[in-house]
């Protein structure tokens, strides 16, 4: 009897080993494809939690127990709230009173990031950051300030603003949801804000009395922007009377998929008409628009006969404004050029300029393979911004100068108003955070504040998936012994140098690891480990649970550690080493402000 439990307990451990393994293997080729940025992060996880079901590692329930998680539910009702807010325009009047002339820089630079900070703590970033990047261009601009002197603490603002509510962002509310299903109390609503609000307060002061002078001061470095539709780029030709174009497709006329150059729009019958699709009939009289490679185009013209066109009256703004547009590091774009991925007809638009960090490139931009952090400035029909503001997939739309999003005071109220009682609601616990999102988040479509048509859009399905996925890859993490296994280790170099050493190698751990997975990830596989810890070392689960939310979203290292920071990349005309020189005191400082109200507040 004694030889058959020796036994079962040597396959048991054999088993474990076995899993343990398999899981540190997908979570080792997960890291290698996150880093070398080739694949989706949700095709990433995905794929890694559809190699733990298949090799048994997971139970169909465990695999798929975070797609029916609550936090899951809450972080897409609260996409859709966001949309909601800023659909409705609710947080344009700031504008006015961030933006004013003739205020001085170190003014500016505070009023936008306490506000932006502030603004973050209740709507998700992204929009945000999206709204205030054509603001700060336009002020820097009009003020012979650079843009590259406010854009990174923008985007910093943004993600210490997330660290002061529950609702901040997603992985405060995946943290909070992994307590309660393992019997802890779930996060409050302000618990967080007792790291947020200080660490906001010294980053701001840090940027206005040193800060600033890390920043890299770039004159022009905004390349991009309206004026391109009358730089030496683009040109106007007429199909003459009698043209052998005339009557024939864009397609059969050969203007369709140039080597240097292409076709924005024409003009016809005192009409601007675009994007220009391949079966479109030419006409005699028609104006064509035409960008690219100054000897092509004319090359071009003398080959189809076309004479250059007087200028026109008519401003192809009105009815074709500019877009600015941040491919997003999960968009089908990337890897793709223009051509491949058929851009025209897929988002009935042109690329008429795409900005690389500080680097424009113009001439033959349907072959140039489009890169995550691109600043694509785009040509569309009025309400391109309707269509896609909200389409985080593939690229993040910011306003360009010309353009902005139609306000409704009455809408905007409404929208306002349900944010607030979402907030009231969880503060004062009469509904739980997952009833509560999911009310709101049908309000607001009910209400108006965002149509219907873009829910879908608001969704932000990729972010959902990792979220999902990782959860389920959690369930690895702790079923195999692994949360267990790295807990050990961290208690054994740092429980000798007491609570401090432990918070503070909990939070290095986290934040290494938020620099190479998304912050949700890191987030997911930390806090079992440090459940682990707090139980070993006699820590609370909310101690340990906090440090894991702050570090897991303090990334200000790299351009690709936050969506925000890559938004702001090529509008600011960044390179690597500028988030490094200036994000490595900020991340000191919140890893100085999470340890010590951490140790206070909860030992």
């Amino acid at each position: 009897m004694a030889g058959t439990r020796t036994l079962l307990k040597s396959y048991h451990s054999f088993f474990i080993m076995t899993d343990s393994f398999i899981t540190l293997a997908s979570l080792s080729g997960m890291l290698m494809l996150l880093i070398r940025d080739t694949v989706r992060p949700d095709y990433v996880f995905l794929g890694g939690l559809t190699v733990l079901l298949v090799t048994g590692v997971l139970t169909p329930q465990q695999a798929f127990s975070g797609f029916s998680n609550p936090a899951v539910f809450t972080v897409g009702a609260l996409f859709i709230i966001a949309a909601g807010v800023q659909r409705t325009g609710a947080l344009y009047a700031i504008e006015r009173f961030i933006f004013k002339p003739n205020t001085g820089y170190r003014w500016v630079l505070t009023k936008m990031m306490t506000i932006t900070g502030v603004s973050s703590a209740f709507l998700n970033n992204t929009p945000i950051v999206a709204m205030m990047i054509p603001q700060v261009t336009r002020w820097s601009g009009s003020t012979q300030q650079s843009a590259s002197r406010l854009l990174i603490p923008l985007s910093y603002a943004a993600i210490i603003g997330g660290m002061i509510t529950l609702i901040g962002t997603s992985t405060n509310l995946v943290v909070s949801g992994m307590l309660d299903e393992r019997g802890y109390e779930p996060l409050t609503m302000f618990e967080l804000s007792w790291i947020g609000i200080p660490a906001i307060t010294l980053v701001i002061a840090y940027f206005n009395l040193i800060g600033y002078k890390w920043l890299p001061s770039r004159v022009n470095n905004t390349k991009l922007n309206s004026n391109t539709q009358s730089n030496g780029y683009q040109f106007d030709y007429k199909i003459p009377e009698n043209s052998k174009l005339d009557g024939l497709t864009v397609d059969r006329a050969g203007l369709r998929a140039l080597e240097k150059a292409f076709l924005t729009h024409i003009y016809r019958n005192r009409q601007i008409i675009g994007p220009i699709g391949p079966q479109f009939i030419l006409q005699s009289g028609d104006v064509l628009t035409l960008m690219g490679d100054v000897d092509f185009v004319n090359q071009l013209a003398i080959e189809k006969g076309l004479d250059r066109a007087v200028p026109r009256l008519k401003n192809v703004a009105d009815e074709l404004p500019l877009f600015e547009a941040v491919v997003a590091p999960t968009s089908i774009l990337v890897g793709k050029t223009l051509k491949e991925i058929q851009f025209r007809e897929l988002f009935h638009a042109v690329v008429v300029g795409i900005q690389r960090r500080d680097e424009a490139i113009r001439g033959a931009l349907g072959n140039i393979a489009v890169k995550p952090g691109d600043l694509l400035l785009i040509e569309s029909k009025v309400g391109f911004d309707e269509r896609f503001g909200s389409d985080k997939d593939n690229f993040y739309v910011v306003l360009s100068k010309g353009t902005r999003i139609a306000t409704s005071a009455n809408k905007s109220k409404w929208a306002l108003g349900i944010l607030v009682t979402l907030v009231l609601s969880v503060s004062l616990e009469i509904l739980p955070m997952v009833s509560a999102a999911l009310a709101a988040a049908a309000l607001m479509v009910i209400t108006g504040s965002l149509p219907k048509n873009s829910v879908r859009s608001a969704l932000n399905l990729p972010v959902l998936v990792v979220i999902a996925s990782a959860i389920g890859f959690g369930q690895a993490f702790e079923t195999t012994g692994l949360a267990t296994y790295l807990g050990t280790i961290l208690l054994d170099y740092s429980k000798p140098f007491g609570a401090v050493a432990i918070i503070l190698a909990l939070y290095l751990t986290t934040n290494v690891l938020t620099e190479l997975i998304t912050n949700n990830a890191a987030a997911v596989l930390m806090l079992p480990v440090a459940l682990v810890i707090g139980i070993e070392a006699g820590l609370s689960a909310h101690a340990v649970a906090v440090t894991v939310a702050v570090a897991a979203s303090a990334s200000f290292l790299t351009p690709i550690g936050y969506q925000t920071n890559l938004m702001v990349m090529s509008a600011g005309g960044y390179r690597f080493r500028d988030y490094a020189k200036a994000g490595f005191p900020v991340t000191l400082i919140l890893m100085a402000v999470t340890i010590l109200i951490v140790n206070w507040k909860y030992n």
